[in-house]
């Protein structure tokens, strides 16, 4: 895929297998992203999880905007409301797609960023061994950054909140501001996130009908934003527009990187995009 469909979006490359070394490791940094294609953006995201499973990339950390997705997961698959659901995020302009790791619904859009991290692991039931250290990892890094931003972040779940999870990323103990998911395969694991920056009322705008398609519980008003955190406004500005606090929060999330690992540029590998164009398929939604 072309430079020209890439974004304003920041990955990582991490060359570690561990996520809290006491001394830094060197991380590569580079930027892919495809805003104009939901399904060729999750499955790059799996074909590098899979590649450095393989041993045949570094871990890697993607850091972006993306076009909008509204992100199911296979137990959403499951629910009676699952065709309902997928028709009501086309019709507000979302793309259906099915994530790479478990959970539930979610959304990501130009007010939020995608944070995807694979890191390799011992091989078969070695994976499963860093899971909750993974968790917890990824969840404080985010925390942090949020609190360097000014905002009280914290990790755990909120009452009500969409996709609940242990490691949610939540501001003063009420409202949601990131959300964390997981999956384990032989030889490593991929860890995604999505931070809500901008556009709380969008979330709930969307994802309200969702969950009552999915019959699943959901309080609009444990959703929030690090915009409506700071007292700025929270709604989101187009993908092609540069926002500011988009780019305050990428920047303090690289921040909180370069504390634990080495950053270093580097370039997406061909191969990574050949692979993702051949899994795209995986992530259109089924049932």
């Amino acid at each position: 895929m072309c430079e020209a469909c890439h974004s304003r979006n920041v990955s990582f490359t991490l060359l570690t297998d561990r996520l809290n070394e006491s001394v830094p490791q060197p991380v590569r940094l580079l930027t892919a992203s495809f805003s104009d294609d939901a399904y060729l953006e999750t499955a790059y995201s799996a074909a590098l999880m899979r590649q450095v499973a393989r041993t045949e990339l570094p871990p890697t950390i993607r850091l972006n905007r993306t076009g909008p997705i509204l992100a199911f997961g296979k137990l959403d698959r499951l629910r009676p409301g699952y065709r309902r659901a997928v028709a009501i995020a086309r019709e507000a302009g979302y793309v259906p797609v099915e994530r790479i790791a478990g959970g539930r619904a979610a959304v990501f859009g130009p007010g939020t960023i995608s944070l995807s991290h694979a890191i390799r692991a011992g091989g078969g039931s070695g994976s499963y061994a860093g899971t909750m250290d993974r968790f917890r990892a990824a969840a404080e890094l985010i925390a942090s950054a949020i609190r360097d931003l000014g905002a009280d972040g914290r990790v755990g779940e909120v009452p009500g909140e969409y996709c609940p999870g242990e490691f949610s990323v939540n501001a003063r103990g009420r409202v949601k501001l990131a959300g964390v998911g997981q999956r384990v395969i032989v030889g490593g694991a991929h860890v995604g996130a999505v931070v809500v920056v901008r556009g709380a009322a969008a979330v709930n705008e969307v994802l309200l009908p969702v969950y009552e398609a999915l019959e699943l519980d959901f309080d609009p008003a444990a959703t929030g934003s690090l915009a409506g955190e700071l007292g700025e406004d929270d709604a989101p500005l187009p993908l092609g527009e540069p926002d500011p606090l988009i780019d305050r929060a990428i920047a303090a999330i690289r921040t909180a990187l370069e504390l634990r690992f080495e950053v270093r540029a580097a370039e997406p590998a061909p191969s990574t995009l050949r692979f993702a164009a051949e899994l795209k398929r995986d992530f259109e939604p089924r049932g």
